[in-house]
């Protein structure tokens, strides 16, 4: 018997490789396919702004890595004692205006660095939905001001496709190898209202498809309809009922994988995982010649992955193991 539909997502043409640079930006389930990929390896950098959530603000982020558009003390405004910018996650806020200012810099500097050698962008679209400040600006992040200094509304389709379809031909000459995969964040945004949600979501939604299908090295993961419609049960979801729990990013991961990553790259994960459990690994007698062996055995297997795969970097297992 039967009990849920489940579906492959289609598969990738080309495929990621592990010696490619992977740049992930954009809503917070980008934080966990990032740690998977970590995990296994793959060179990222997730997020320079911090967490972002709407459209505009992540081409926004993605603009000033390609142009270097560093930010001044002017760009910052003060409260609660905090010193932001609308630009950013409140994650990239100080107390102290010199310390935000340099935060902020050395995340653009950083992701132009780089943005220039990646081979792909993994953009995450949370929200449709976005909060606009002096004469129109869409902010990343609200700050906890109060709601009325804001106007809300919701992005419309063709502001969103002309948007990136003007990004995309700025990244060609930027960075004329780089392929990007669009995907939706299959976290709620529940206090928007479950109606107000899913119409963002739908949004989000058209919106890609017309863009991937204007634009050649452009792709759809579906991560939302994996945890919307494949798995669609609240088991899947941590407590809060609106995040999808570890058990259903763990899955969304294994499909992403299966479908986005090459066979060779893929070959190396099991004995990935072997090392990555390996360094969790606490012994009640570490100097017991049974842990000598364990530790023999993994520095072999390092050696080995290194040799076979020089561009991955396994200096920290290396110490591990040694010490």
């Amino acid at each position: 018997m039967q009990f849920r539909l489940e579906f492959e997502p289609k598969a990738l043409s080309p495929k990621i490789n592990i010696d490619d640079n992977i740049m992930l930006l954009g809503s917070c389930f980008t934080e966990h396919m990032n740690e998977k990929l970590s995990q296994f390896k793959f060179n990222t950098l997730q997020n320079p702004h911090g967490v972002l959530f709407n459209p505009v603000s992540i081409s926004n982020a993605i603009k000033s890595y390609s142009t270097l558009s560093l930010v001044d003390h002017a760009d910052l405004f003060f409260h609660q004692g905090i010193w932001n910018h609308w630009s950013f996650h409140s994650s990239r806020s100080k107390t102290d205006a010199d310390q935000t200012i340099a935060c902020m810099n050395s995340n653009i500097s950083a992701g132009n660095i780089f943005f220039k050698k990646a081979g792909w962008l993994i953009i995450t679209f949370g929200s449709a939905f976005v909060y606009e400040i002096n004469q129109n600006y869409t902010v990343a992040n609200c700050h906890k001001m109060p709601a009325q200094v804001f106007n809300k509304r919701m992005l419309q389709i063709d502001e969103i496709v002309d948007n990136y379809t003007s990004l995309i031909h700025d990244l060609k000459v930027f960075n004329p190898g780089l392929k990007i995969i669009f995907t939706v964040s299959p976290v709620r945004h529940s206090r928007e209202g479950f109606v107000e949600n899913n119409r963002s979501k739908s949004v989000l939604l058209l919106s890609i498809e017309r863009i991937i299908s204007k634009h050649a090295n452009t792709f759809y993961f579906p991560s939302y309809e994996l945890v919307i419609d494949d798995l669609r049960d609240y088991r899947f979801y941590a407590e809060d009922m609106v995040h999808p729990n570890y058990l259903a990013t763990q899955y969304v991961w294994e499909k992403f994988a299966a479908s986005s990553i090459d066979g060779k790259s893929r070959e190396i994960f099991k004995e990935l995982e072997q090392i990555n459990n390996a360094v969790k690994h606490r012994p009640l007698h570490p100097n017991s010649d049974e842990h000598k062996k364990f530790i023999a055995k993994f520095n072999s297997l390092v050696e080995s992955l290194s040799i076979r795969f020089p561009s991955l970097n396994f200096d920290f297992e290396k110490q591990f193991f040694t010490n």
